[in-house]
């Protein structure tokens, strides 16, 4: 895992080929025959939905041909059987006959050319004809959309959306704005995982203007950072929703900056919910953040973190932090994978309360045991460590595992009702409570299983 595409000349008619000549030549030879089932072949333009195109005119079907150049088929009849006389006519009579009928042979062929160009025109150059296409004028553009349609909810989204240059752009990463003219984003995109501690920061906004930006705060355990833009003022901040009420098949959309490419929006849906995630790019470390992330198939690449999911309501309830590759593990949006469909993002609700005592005290507390886990622990549950770290006991004199009874190698199995089956899911049942909150733990001692309630304490994050 990881945290976070002509000739000259003007258009005629030309008589058909076999067609009779009113001065007694011969039949013209056959120069146009492409243009015979123009209209038969002209293709209407496709009408998108929505748009307002004009009328299309009839096209008249061309007129009936027989095999060859146009003449009429059968049998070639003498020129005194095509009319029965009632009387005998004489020969000024007979020629006025043949010659009202050849008027009107050309007139019905000339007639179904006439339909053959409406739409197409022949351009010639030489002896090549060839139909020309004639696409009509374009629609009106059409520039509004549903505002509960994706196009909608990013036409209000992106505006408040920005990117994040770390050193120059050694780092990139994204971020939104909230009430107050703050940044919220994630703690590995402003310290570039851990290795910066005060670097450079530049904010690059939807319509391309640029600012530099201090930081306000940080707190690795939850993966997130507030900055604030200097010298910019009414910047349109984002409405948070609830990211309690998100379930399961809920459409959203997630918004940022993936490989730089600022204003970035892609969609999908909540996949799952509760999954237990560490962001950033330094596995093992329990002091790194683990968050109960929300699951999304929504496209999320690196420079995604620390950028919005949106909810169908235009809301945000989620940070975007993390993605799954195909490796394995969880390492930060930094690292060089792409999506695969797997991506994590911080409920809402918590963000906003880290980052509201970011910028109030310009740290933020987390709810704590007082107990060591085991990290490197296989078994089902999370084992509360047989030695402490840097000096500090498996167990907290006084504190709130203490109080409660438990002891070094007791497996916790169960959190606030909640099944526990690795030491990531525990690290975060933790920290999806606040501190004073009164949880109900179920622990294994043995061959014996044993339930308690212990009243969570508080820790730092500086």
């Amino acid at each position: 895992m990881t945290t976070d595409e002509s000739g000259s000349g003007s258009p005629g008619l030309e008589p058909r080929a076999g067609a009779p000549n009113p001065d007694g030549a011969e039949p013209v030879a056959d120069h146009g025959r492409e243009t015979e089932d123009a209209a038969a072949n002209f293709d209407l333009p496709r009408r998108e939905p929505g748009a307002n195109l004009p009328p299309q005119p009839f096209f008249a079907p061309p007129a009936t041909a027989a095999p060859g150049h146009g003449a009429i088929s059968g049998p070639a009849w003498p020129a005194d059987t095509l009319v029965q006389p009632a009387e005998r006519r004489g020969p000024r009579t007979g020629f006025l006959i043949a010659l009202g009928l050849a008027i009107a042979l050309v007139a019905a062929l000339a007639g179904g050319l006439v339909g053959g160009f409406i739409g197409a025109h022949r351009a010639s150059t030489g002896a090549v004809t060839r139909q020309v296409y004639n696409p009509g004028p374009t629609p009106a553009a059409v520039t509004r959309r549903p505002p509960t349609s994706v196009a909608g909810i990013a036409a209000r989204i992106v505006p408040s959306v920005v990117m994040i240059k770390v050193n120059g752009g050694t780092g990139t990463g994204s971020g939104f704005i909230i009430n107050g003219g703050y940044i919220i984003t994630n703690n590995h995109v402003v310290t570039l995982d851990g290795q910066v501690k005060r670097a450079k920061l530049q904010v690059v906004f939807n319509g391309g203007q640029t600012t530099q930006a201090k930081l306000v705060g940080t707190d690795p355990f939850s993966d997130i950072a507030v900055i604030q833009p200097q010298g910019i003022r009414d910047l349109i901040p984002v409405q948070l929703g609830n990211s309690d009420s998100v379930v399961v098949g809920d459409p959203v959309i997630a918004v940022g900056s993936p490989l730089g490419l600022a204003g970035t929006v892609t969609s999908g849906i909540v996949s799952a919910l509760n999954r237990p995630v560490q962001a950033g790019d330094q596995p093992g470390n329990a002091s790194q953040a683990y968050i109960d992330a929300i699951q999304t198939d929504a496209p999320i690449n690196p420079g995604n973190s620390g950028g919005p999911l949106v909810s169908a309501q235009g809301q945000v309830v989620g940070v975007n932090s993390a993605i799954a590759t195909l490796g394995g593990g969880s390492i930060g949006n930094g690292g060089q994978s792409g999506s695969i469909g797997l991506g994590f993002a911080i409920p809402i609700n918590q963000v906003r309360r880290v980052a509201q005592q970011l910028i109030q005290t310009g740290k933020a507390v987390h709810p704590v045991i007082g107990a060591v886990i085991d990290m490197s622990y296989t078994g089902n549950g999370a084992r509360i460590a047989n030695s402490g770290t840097r000096s500090q006991p498996p167990i907290l004199p006084g504190g709130p595992a203490a109080k409660a009874g438990l002891r070094a190698g007791d497996v916790i199995v169960a959190f606030g009702g909640k099944p526990i089956n690795s030491p990531d899911e525990l690290i975060v049942a933790i920290r999806s409570h606040q501190p004073g909150d009164k949880v109900r733990i179920s622990y294994r001692r043995g061959a014996s299983r044993h339930t308690v309630t212990l009243t969570l304490g508080s820790a730092s994050s500086s």
